[in-house]
């Protein structure tokens, strides 16, 4: 079932970049965020996405936001793409795809592909909006731009 407008955020914990346990609960109820699912770390759209996130991270921190990446990639890639591209915000390990489908974050590219999906929260883990476009420049502009419209 797909995450939808005003739906609150389900509860999760995944594992980080750093091997680390991150739980949704440290964010819900205290500032707004940005949660990007991205197909594959490496790949030049993804990178693109990735750096985007990066050079615009100051202005999401200064609104209040945090910023966090997710990807069925393993914990060592996420290290390894977030150390190449110096990115300051968390990236999320989904393996197994279970946070992809609990937001209904579907396949592209005749189902060969994960999605590329963008949801934005205000600080109550209350969806507000949320994007799915192939073209991985539009995320960050498209994020940043709600954010700056919350309250």
């Amino acid at each position: 079932m797909a995450l939808e407008k005003g739906n609150i955020i389900p509860d999760f914990k995944l594992k980080d970049q750093n091997g680390d346990e991150f739980n949704i609960d440290s964010l819900k109820g205290k500032q707004a965020f940005v949660l990007y699912f991205y197909p594959k770390n490496f790949t030049p759209g993804c990178t693109k996405e990735a750096c985007n996130f990066r050079d615009s991270y100051e202005d999401f921190k200064e609104l209040g936001a945090e910023v966090i990446g997710v990807s069925s990639d393993n914990q060592s890639s996420h290290e390894k793409f977030s150390k190449k591209h110096n990115l300051p915000f968390t990236l999320l390990s989904d393996p197994s795809g279970k946070l992809r489908k609990k937001f209904g974050v579907k396949k592209s590219l005749l189902g060969l592909v994960p999605g590329r999906e963008t949801f934005v929260f205000n600080k109550n883990g209350q969806l507000v909006y949320k994007f799915n476009n192939l073209d991985a420049s539009k995320h960050m502009q498209k994020a940043l731009k709600v954010i700056k419209n919350l309250e």
